[in-house]
């Protein structure tokens, strides 16, 4: 990953500047801050966040392996760590967990190793349906892009904590390139005019409109290039808008994993505190619950997902809580079965004997004991969910453009796969690569976690 360290820095400035008005002005803050500039702050927090944790990983990882080879011989490992030094030696599914977290790891860090924004679709009659790979030349004006806060005039040092961080917003929102460009094909200087080719157009701009000097033989065909012309490397291509496919991939790693990761948390949690609840307390409440179980999986659930799309509308949120409340009844069923053979343990009429709380014995002693078929579930099931939002996405049922998801990426290429095969060649891929990363992984949980496949 390239990170780029101008974009972190002014994030971290950023974060400091709107800290100090939120403490001063916070309704000045309110007026100026937008949702968008999170993704920033968000991955640069990770940034710092991320090499703390791993380092006091790693030092945990190796006091304990120093304390557990002197105790080894006189204490008996317990459940958790014996499926851990089981995982540890399944060196496929440690090599998947390795590109998973690599690909969250981009999702987090996406505003500052993504070359484009993913949105940006200028001059696509020259940037249009170009291969991976593709080198095009761009003029730099002096015009700059579009600031959408304007600066606040006045003096104090609220005014210049605002201004200042409008100023930092502005130049994230533009990348850190404040001023506009313009792709061309080809271009040469004639006098005090650039004349260049765009498509099938050929146009003429004054040298004073752009930003730069002229160098010494400069032409613009051979010798070195102007100050105002700059070029830009596609290396995964662009698609029919002239966008770039490697930046809308990354940011669409944000939402592909995001929802995964959501719905599966949701989908377990929901499924647990039911099969939970039904399998401890017995009687009509099981009847009815395990009713419902029965009626929502006869139910076509693709089908069921299409009908609340279509009468509610789509949005994420939407798809994150219809894919959450139609998939948790697997995981309801199995954790009641656990719970109906585990109530009649002796540790659980220990406990009921001892007066504990029907909470208690819930969540301290039978909600801890159904974790291992819930966690396997788990990891096999996000691979699907992201499938599934794929599929609603490819559709035009999921997360709607010009927003990037790997799935409505490989909608737009659908149409010119012959021609121009990268536009859905590399979002399959990462989905793909996703998908069975995360099943790897729970191949790998569910041997380790076996005492039976443990040996």
């Amino acid at each position: 990953m390239v990170i780029q360290s101008d974009l972190v820095v002014i994030s971290f400035r950023s974060i400091y500047t709107a800290a100090l008005l939120s403490i001063t002005a916070p309704g000045a803050l309110r007026e100026i801050f937008t949702t968008d500039i999170l993704e920033f702050w968000i991955g640069a927090i990770y940034l710092v966040v991320l090499p703390l944790l791993l380092s006091l990983f790693a030092r945990n990882a190796l006091k304990k392996k120093s304390a557990e080879e002197v105790q080894e011989e006189r204490e008996e490992l317990s459940l958790g760590k014996l499926g851990l030094r089981a995982f540890m030696r399944h060196k496929i599914a440690l090599y998947a967990s390795a590109v998973i977290f690599v690909l969250y790891s981009a999702a987090f860090l996406a505003p500052f190793i993504a070359p484009f924004s993913p949105y940006d679709q200028q001059d696509f009659l020259v940037t249009a349906y170009q291969p991976p790979f593709s080198k095009l030349d761009a003029l730099v004006l002096r015009q700059p892009k579009t600031l959408a806060i304007p600066i606040q005039s006045g003096s104090g040092r609220t005014i210049e904590l605002t201004n200042s961080l409008i100023n930092d917003l502005q130049l994230l929102k533009t990348r850190n390139e404040p001023n506009a460009i313009k792709f061309v094909n080809e271009y040469r200087i004639e006098g005090d005019s650039v004349i260049y080719l765009q498509g099938m157009r050929t146009k003429t701009i004054a040298l004073r409109e752009l930003a730069g000097f002229v160098k010494p033989g400069a032409s613009g065909v051979a010798g070195g290039k102007p100050d105002f012309v700059i070029t830009r490397t596609f290396l995964l291509g662009t698609d029919q808008y002239g966008r770039d496919i490697l930046s809308r991939v990354i940011y669409g790693s944000k939402i592909s994993l995001s929802i995964g990761f959501l719905v599966v948390l949701i989908s377990v949690t929901l499924g647990t505190v039911i099969g939970v609840s039904s399998g401890y307390f017995g009687g009509w409440i099981d009847a009815v619950m395990m009713r419902i179980v029965d009626v929502l999986i006869a139910f076509p659930a693709l089908f069921l997902i299409l009908i609340i799309i279509a009468t509610f509308g789509n949005s994420i949120y939407l798809i994150v809580i219809t894919l959450s409340f139609t998939g948790w009844m697997g995981v309801a069923r199995m954790v009641r079965s656990q719970v109906l053979s585990l109530k009649e343990q002796e540790f659980i009429l220990a406990a009921k004997s001892l007066g504990l709380s029907d909470a208690r014995i819930i969540f301290r002693h039978l909600a801890p004991n159904t974790l291992t078929p819930v966690i396997i579930a788990a990891t096999l099931r996000i691979g699907s969910i992201i499938l599934t939002e794929a599929g609603l996405s490819f559709l035009g049922l999921g997360v709607q453009p010009p927003t990037p998801s790997w799935g409505n990426i490989i909608n737009e290429g659908r149409d010119s796969l012959l021609n121009y095969w990268w536009i859905s060649t590399f979002p399959g891929i990462a989905i793909l690569t996703t998908v069975v990363c995360f099943n790897l992984i729970g191949d790998g949980v569910r041997d380790a976690l076996d005492p039976r496949m443990r040996g």
